[in-house]
């Protein structure tokens, strides 16, 4: 059992998890996650770990309430147990050996972002963090993503907070201004991540992804992570989850994350029930 020793919000949907986790703290490193379970009975979720803190022997996630699973986790409060918290899983980011980097975060997967851009700029590279949001209400980690970079950037669809546009128009303004990035890290929705990797096509620049599609075993076993990279099948829970941006099939994944949203949509309707929330908007 794992103890919750610190649960918050960070917005509506959005919620911050501290977990006692000693021998996964001590091994854990940016770019990895672990898969947890709140009960025997609940789904596995696969979360990249957001921090970790090896002195204290915690692990951190960040994760948002949209299926029946996620929000059972986040019926969960600080002094409840886990059932099972699996990992660190998959392989790490690689940090070392860039001087300057663009890491481009959007919305939820600004929580991926943050331990990839803080190990970069302790590395010694200028790291730029571009983060975008819908609107200023969604904005999470702005401080923390604010002080472990060299300039940070927020885009807004409606503008609300930050700059009005996509993220994919601050990173070309960078790099038309002369950035001179070495790496791209784009983290985040699956088409933010199909076009920031044409658009640095463009520009010849080395660009990593993060994939997070459909995953059961974490182990490489069951085969529901696979992802087309380059022509070959790869699975991202063993081969990534970082992937070369340029050389995925993003066109493929997108269909595939969708090949359960019925059934998706039925196990939170029937959590609901169970729960008597009544509906979520």
């Amino acid at each position: 059992m794992y103890k919750i020793v610190e649960k918050r919000p960070l917005h509506k949907s959005v919620d911050y998890m501290k977990i006692s986790a000693p021998q996964i703290a001590k091994k854990a490193l940016p770019g990895q996650f672990v898969i947890i379970r709140a009960d025997e009975y609940a789904e596995r979720i696969p979360l990249t770990i957001a921090e970790t803190d090896a002195e204290a022997g915690t692990v951190s996630v960040i994760f948002q309430k949209v299926g029946a699973s996620t929000m059972k986790l986040g019926l969960m409060k600080a002094g409840y147990y886990l059932s099972d918290v699996v990992g660190p899983l998959g392989r790490p980011t690689e940090t070392e050996g860039y001087k300057k980097v663009a890491v481009i975060g959007g919305g939820l997967g600004c929580a991926i972002a943050y331990p990839q851009a803080k190990a970069l700029h302790e590395a010694g590279a200028h790291v730029d963090v571009i983060a975008g949001f819908r609107n200023k209400d969604l904005v999470i980690l702005e401080k923390e993503l604010g002080a472990v970079c060299d300039e940070m950037i927020i885009m807004t669809d409606d503008g609300s907070n930050g700059r009005k546009g996509l993220v994919t128009d601050a990173l070309k303004q960078k790099i038309e201004e002369g950035a001179g990035y070495d790496l791209v890290i784009a983290i985040g929705p699956v088409i933010m991540m199909k076009f920031v990797a044409l658009l640095t096509k463009q520009y010849g620049i080395k660009t990593i992804v993060s994939m997070n599609p459909i995953m059961i075993d974490g182990t490489g076993m069951c085969g529901g992570c696979r992802v087309t990279v380059g022509g070959e099948m790869k699975f991202a829970c063993v081969d990534g989850p970082d992937f070369d941006g340029h050389e995925v099939d993003f066109d493929e994944l997108m269909r595939r994350n969708r090949a359960f949203a019925e059934e998706e949509k039925k196990a939170l309707d029937d959590h609901i029930c169970k729960i008597g929330l009544g509906g979520i908007n």
